[in-house]
């Protein structure tokens, strides 16, 4: 019996396949239902170039220098422990958000294209849409009460951040304080001592996970290079130790440690006196 072949398919050019490979990079496949398809293809509403904080309002930028080393988790617990109205800002996508279940109530997609939770008093705002680039991030709502700080989970690649023209490298460029969030591992470090050097203008400090610092790994300590040995000098490096069931759960509504938020507290104290800002911005 004669097996009938269909017709021969005509050779693909390596243009094709690239052209194929950038939309796959893109997101922007033929198939797939309407909702899959919005979510590859986000238009997140009101991303901008500019954003000013409110009157009286201050922004605490909190950058991640390794993967999942816990900014979120600080970022919370930094508005938490606050003693003033607060709110935390996530600015990554929707799909690497590490805040979704972390909201008490949950208030539903914000007109500002937010989605927003409470949590013991303190707003939560995260990405509703996929966001493939810096640019893509929507400046934070215009809040419905008073807020007095806001948390920026910046969530991206510091070099990315300060080299990319749009409001979140603006508000980290001009922060009165930046806290970079790290662990207490080689690449952690390491990856540290490039951030200070990038962060040479903003007032900067330090949140590594892990043992304190006189007990850090030899290896740990060995690459701790000369920025993260003058931070630790100036009281600007703090010891956050590592929570396990909070590092294997993740971020819920359950209370965070108590330890963390001593940190966070230890955190905000170095924040300088509104009157020292106004002065020094006068002058």
């Amino acid at each position: 019996m004669t097996q009938t072949l269909g017709a021969r398919r005509a050779a693909v050019s390596v243009d094709e396949l690239k052209r194929a490979w950038s939309a796959v990079q893109a997101g922007r496949f033929r198939t797939g239902n309407r909702v899959t398809r919005e979510l590859r293809e986000p238009t997140p509403p009101h991303a901008g170039t500019e954003w000013e904080p409110g009157a009286g309002e201050r922004v605490l930028p909190v950058i991640g220098c390794v993967g999942s080393c816990g900014a979120s988790t600080m970022s919370l617990a930094l508005a938490g422990a606050a003693a003033l109205p607060a709110r935390v800002v996530e600015c990554t996508s929707v799909t690497a958000s590490g805040l979704v279940a972390a909201s008490t109530a949950e208030l539903g997609l914000h007109e500002s294209g937010w989605t927003r939770g409470t949590r013991d008093g303190v707003l939560l705002e995260r990405a509703s849409n996929v966001l493939v680039s810096i640019q893509e991030v929507p400046t934070p709502s215009v809040p419905d009460r008073i807020i007095a700080l806001t948390v920026l989970d910046v969530g991206w690649e510091i070099g990315q951040v300060l080299t990319t023209p749009a409001w979140l490298g603006e508000q980290v460029r001009s922060a009165d304080l930046v806290i970079l969030v790290t662990t207490a591992t080689v690449p952690g470090l390491r990856r540290l001592e490039g951030a200070l050097e990038l962060l040479a203008g903003p007032s900067t400090c330090a949140a590594v996970i892990g043992p304190k610092r006189k007990k850090w790994p030899r290896a740990a300590e060995y690459s701790a290079g000369p920025r993260i040995r003058a931070l630790d000098q100036a009281g600007r490096l703090v010891d956050v130790p590592q929570d396990r069931a909070l590092a294997i759960a993740g971020l819920d509504a359950t209370p965070l440690p108590t330890p963390l938020l001593e940190a966070a507290s230890t955190l905000l104290r170095l924040l300088p006196p509104v009157d020292t800002i106004k002065k020094g911005k006068t002058q």
